[in-house]
C-alpha cells in the first residue's frame, strides 16, 4: 500500500511566491536581520556585492572555486553564455563574514511558511509528516588559523517534510553529541498537527513520554537484537500479535528533570510490520485509533522516513554539501543553510512542474537534473528579474525529465567507503 497525502491546489502561482521572496531580500527588515552582531553597520553602503546579490550567489550553489562561481553567477545574471568578472573572491569573503548565521535559516522559514499558506505542503490524514535524522559529514577543509575555524568531521541534523520534500530545519553538531539531544533541541518546531517519524537510533525511556506530554504524534521503529531495547517490545515480538497497546515505565528521575517530562507511565501502541524483504519491524506510535490508522498503513507510514535519507544524499552529492567556500564555522553553517534552501526551492519547482504537466503519480521529476536545469535561472529568479515565460520554460523542461517511481522496489545499500571529497577536488 502506498501512502497518499491530502492534496489541495495552490492558491498562488509560483511566480508570485518568488516575487515576494525577491522583495524580502531587498527589504530593510531583512537587512536588519541579516547583519552579523559583530558588524552592526554592514550592508548599508552601496557596493558591488550588496546583500541581495550576496545571498543569491550563495543560493545558486557553490561547488567550484569561489572565483569561478562568482564569474558564472554574473554571466547568468546578464543572460549571457560567457563568464563575467565583477566581484573578487576576497570581496565575497569579506561580505559573507558580515552575514549572520541566522539569515539563511530565516529565509528558509519564510519560504516554508508561504508554502504552507499556499497549500504546497500536503497532509496525511490531516497531519504533517516530519522525519528526523542525522548524518555524518566530512567537509573539505584544510589547516588554517582563521578565528573560530571549523572542524572537518561534524554531524548534520535535520527535520524533513516527506510530503513536500522540503527540509524544515537543520543544524550542525559535534560528532561527540547525542542525536536524541539534537532532536530535543528541535522539538519546539513541532506541534499537535505534526507526526514525527524516527528510526531505531532514537527510542529511549523519556522520548515517548515527552512527545505524548507535548501532544506530538509519533511513529518510531523500536525493535533491537538480543536483549536491547524495551522489555515489552521483546515480549510483543515473541507473542506473534499484529498489534498491542502496552504501558512503558516512567522515565528515570534525571531524565525527567533534564528533558522536562513527567515521571508517569506512558501508554503506546506497538505494531508489527513485515517488510517486503521479510524482515520484521516493530513500530511504536501514539496513534491509537485502529479504525482511522489500521496496522497496515502504519508500516507504510514509517517508510516515508526514508525520504530524509534521499534528501541527505541529494545534499551531499548533486549539491556538494561537503564542498565548502570558507574555513570558519560560520562559513560552513552558511553553506549548509544555503544548500538546504536551494534544495527546497528545487522541491517547489519540481512539484509545480509535475502539477503543470499533469503527470501521473508514479512519474517523478528528476531532481538531479533539476540542479543543473535551474542553475542559469536562479540568479534572475532570486533577484526578481525572471520573466513569466522563463518560469514556464523552466517548468516545461523539468517536466520532460522524469523517472518512474516503483513503491515496492527495494535495493539494499552496498557496504563501501563513502566518497568524501577534499578542498583540492573541485568541479571545473
Amino acid at each position: 500500500m502506498e501512502i497518499t497525502f491530502d492534496l489541495r491546489w495552490p492558491s498562488m502561482p509560483l511566480s508570485s511566491l518568488f516575487a515576494d521572496f525577491a522583495a524580502l531580500l531587498h527589504s530593510p527588515q531583512f537587512h536588519e536581520r541579516a547583519r552579523h552582531s559583530d558588524h552592526v553597520t554592514a550592508f548599508r553602503r552601496r557596493r558591488k556585492l550588496p546583500l541581495p546579490t550576496l545571498v543569491a550567489v550563495m543560493l545558486c550553489g557553490m561547488r567550484k572555486s569561489v572565483h569561478a562561481e562568482l564569474d558564472e553567477f554574473f554571466g547568468h545574471l546578464r543572460q549571457q553564455a560567457s563568464l563575467a568578472h565583477e566581484v573578487s573572491e576576497q570581496a565575497f569573503a569579506r561580505a559573507r563574514a558580515k552575514l549572520a548565521s541566522t539569515a539563511l535559516p530565516y529565509l528558509n522559514d519564510w519560504l516554508l511558511a508561504h508554502a504552507e499558506r499556499d497549500a504546497r505542503v500536503p497532509r496525511w490524514h490531516g497531519l504533517r509528516l516530519v522525519a528526523a535524522d542525522a548524518t555524518t559529514v566530512r567537509f573539505g577543509l584544510r589547516a588554517s588559523h582563521v578565528p573560530r575555524a571549523a572542524v572537518a568531521d561534524q554531524i548534520a541534523f535535520g527535520l524533513y517534510l516527506p510530503g513536500a520534500e522540503m527540509m524544515l530545519a537543520a543544524s550542525l553538531h559535534s560528532v561527540h553529541e547525542n542525536e536524541r539531544q539534537m532532536l530535543f533541541e528541535h522539538l519546539d518546531r513541532l506541534d499537535a498537527q505534526d507526526l514525527l517519524l524516527l528510526d531505531r537510533g532514537y527510542p529511549c525511556g523519556w522520548l515517548p513520554a515527552l512527545l505524548s506530554r507535548r501532544g506530538i504524534s509519533f511513529c518510531i521503529r523500536v525493535e533491537k537484537a538480543g536483549n536491547g531495547g524495551f522489555a515489552c517490545v521483546r515480549d510483543f515480538l515473541r507473542s506473534g500479535l499484529t498489534e498491542q497497546v502496552v504501558e512503558l515505565r516512567a522515565p528515570d528521575r534525571d531524565d525527567a528533570v533534564d528533558y522536562e517530562c513527567d515521571r508517569q507511565p506512558t501508554t503506546v501502541r506497538l505494531v508489527r510490520h513485515v517488510a517486503s524483504t521479510g524482515k520484521i519491524r516493530v513500530l511504536m506510535t501514539n496513534l491509537f485509533d485502529a479504525m482511522r490508522f489500521p496496522a497496515a498503513i502504519i508500516g507504510d507510514l514509517y517508510h516515508q522516513r526514508w525520504r530524509i535519507e534521499e534528501a541527505f544524499k541529494r545534499l551531499k552529492h548533486p549539491l556538494a554539501l561537503e564542498h565548502v567556500t570558507g574555513l570558519s564555522q560560520l562559513a560552513v553553517a552558511q553553506d549548509l543553510a544555503a544548500k538546504i534552501l536551494r534544495d527546497n526551492i528545487h522541491s517547489l519547482f519540481s512539484q509545480a512542474a509535475h502539477d503543470a504537466a499533469q503527470l501521473p503519480t508514479e512519474r517523478r521529476i528528476n531532481r538531479t537534473f533539476a540542479v543543473t536545469a535551474m542553475r542559469p535561472l536562479l540568479p534572475l529568479l532570486l533577484l526578481g528579474r525572471a520573466t513569466a515565460q522563463q518560469l514556464v520554460d523552466a517548468l516545461d523542461l523539468l517536466a520532460r525529465r522524469t523517472h518512474v517511481h516503483r513503491p515496492a522496489k527495494t535495493r539494499p545499500r552496498p557496504i563501501r567507503p563513502k566518497p568524501h571529497k577534499f578542498m583540492a577536488m573541485k568541479a571545473c
